[in-house]
């Protein structure tokens, strides 16, 4: 699959702290829940940019003692794609906890 953050991929991803990281996955993870079953085709790319964010994430070296933090976050985002059936989660609950990290990304700038 074709990545969609081609400058991100590049590197461009590790200059970000991990909390505008988790901002930008967010973002997806919003924009995602904002068009499930309005615009399928919206919706399953911003899953799949979500995705790809997560990934470059847990590449990022710099996280390496949070991988696993990480990675069930990850976890629970397909969990809730799936009708929350192992977690209980939702893309409600997903875009409330991410917003947070959109908050402290922007206080920072």
């Amino acid at each position: 699959m074709p990545l969609v953050h081609k400058n991100l991929a590049r590197g461009a991803w590790h200059k970000l702290s991990l909390i505008e990281q988790l901002a930008n996955i967010g973002s997806e993870i919003s924009r995602a829940r904002n068009w499930q079953n309005k615009d399928q085709g919206i919706f399953e790319n911003a899953v799949l940019r979500a995705l790809e964010l997560f990934d470059l994430t847990l590449a990022d070296p710099r996280w390496r003692g949070r991988l696993r933090e990480i990675a069930r976050t990850r976890e629970v985002f397909l969990d809730a794609l799936s009708g929350g059936k192992e977690y209980q989660s939702s893309l409600d609950d997903l875009d409330r906890y991410f917003l947070s990290f959109a908050y402290c990304a922007r206080l920072n700038l």
